[in-house]
C-alpha cells in the first residue's frame, strides 16, 4: 500500500518557515488580494488565502470589487497597488467575470509583485532557469518530493496536462530537476502505454477518477493535483485513489495532498518579495 504523502502537514511546516522569516524583517510583508464578483469557489479560495497570511505574520489588503466592475477601474486599481510600497504581491483571483480580459490584468502585475508567477516575465525567467519566483503548485509539488527524499534525477516523468499555471511549469520544474518528461494532453495517442512507464505521475486535467491502476506503473509516485467533485458532490482529485494507492509507492490524497501546498507556496513567494523589496 501506498505512503500518503501529507500535503497538510508539510504545509504546516513551510508556513512556520515563513512566518519566522517574516518576523525578521523590519516592516511587516503584505498581500493585496483583489475579488471580482460573487463566484462562490473564488469566495473560499480568498478566504483561506486571507487565513493563511494572517497564520505567517502577512498583512492582508482585501479588494472586494463588484461583478460590473470595468476594465478600466481594475486596472486602475492594479496601478494603484504596484505602487503601494506596503503591497509586495497583488494576486487577482481567476476566474474574471466574462467582459475582463485576464491577460490584461497578469501583464499589469508588477513582475516583482506578481506572486503567482503569472507574468510573461516570469515564466521567461522560469524558462530559462531563473526564477524569481516558482509557480504554486508546481512549486509545492516539487517541495513534497523533497520532504519524502523522492529523487527525480533519472527518473521518467509523465504530466498530464499542460495548462500554463499547472501542467507547463510542472514539465519545466521535473526537467530542470535532471528528470526526463513527458507531457501529455487531450489529443496524446496511447496514453496509458505512456502514464505505464513514468515512475512520476503528475495528474492536473480536472477529469474524477481518469488515472485507475491499469494507467500506473507499479511502485509509481502518483501526485494528483485537480480538485474536483464527483456525482455525490465529494471532493476528489483525477486518481481512483482506491484502486491505485495499493499498486503505488507514494500517492497524494485529495483533499489534504497538494491543495495545501499550493497555497503555502503563495506564502513563501510573497516573502520572497518582501525580502526583494526591503533588501
Amino acid at each position: 500500500m501506498a505512503i500518503q504523502i501529507d500535503g497538510k502537514a508539510l504545509a504546516a511546516k513551510v508556513k512556520d518557515r515563513v512566518r519566522s522569516g517574516a518576523s525578521t524583517l523590519q516592516r511587516q510583508p503584505g498581500l493585496a488580494v483583489i475579488l471580482v464578483g460573487e463566484n462562490p469557489a473564488s469566495k473560499v479560495y480568498v478566504a483561506g488565502k486571507e487565513k493563511d497570511c494572517a497564520e505567517c505574520g502577512i498583512r492582508s489588503f482585501p479588494h472586494k470589487l463588484p461583478a460590473e466592475t470595468t476594465q478600466e477601474e481594475l486596472m486602475a486599481l492594479i496601478q494603484t497597488l504596484n505602487n503601494d510600497p506596503l503591497v509586495d504581491g497583488i494576486l487577482c483571483q481567476l476566474p474574471l467575470p466574462e467582459h475582463l480580459s485576464e491577460d490584461a490584468v497578469i501583464n499589469a502585475i508588477r513582475p516583482d509583485k506578481d506572486v503567482d508567477c503569472f507574468h510573461p516575465f516570469n515564466v521567461g525567467r522560469l524558462v530559462i532557469g531563473a526564477p524569481v519566483f516558482l509557480p504554486c503548485t508546481p512549486a509545492g509539488v516539487m517541495e513534497m518530493l523533497k520532504e519524502y527524499q523522492i529523487s527525480v534525477r533519472g527518473k521518467r516523468c509523465v504530466v498530464l496536462g499542460r495548462s500554463n499555471i499547472v501542467g507547463k511549469p510542472m514539465a519545466m520544474l521535473l526537467t530542470q530537476a535532471d528528470g526526463t518528461v513527458t507531457a501529455c494532453h487531450s489529443r496524446t495517442e496511447q496514453l496509458s502505454a505512456i502514464t505505464r512507464e513514468a515512475d512520476i505521475l503528475v495528474s492536473a486535467i480536472g477529469k474524477t477518477d481518469f488515472v485507475t491502476a491499469d494507467m500506473v506503473k507499479e511502485g509509481a509516485v502518483v501526485i494528483d493535483v485537480a480538485m474536483n467533485r464527483n456525482a455525490s458532490g465529494k471532493l476528489c482529485g483525477d486518481v481512483d485513489f482506491a484502486s491505485v494507492a495499493p499498486k503505488a509507492a507514494y500517492i497524494t490524497p485529495v483533499p489534504g495532498g497538494v491543495g495545501p501546498m499550493t497555497r503555502a507556496m503563495l506564502m513563501q513567494n510573497i516573502l520572497t518579495a518582501a525580502q526583494m523589496h526591503q533588501a
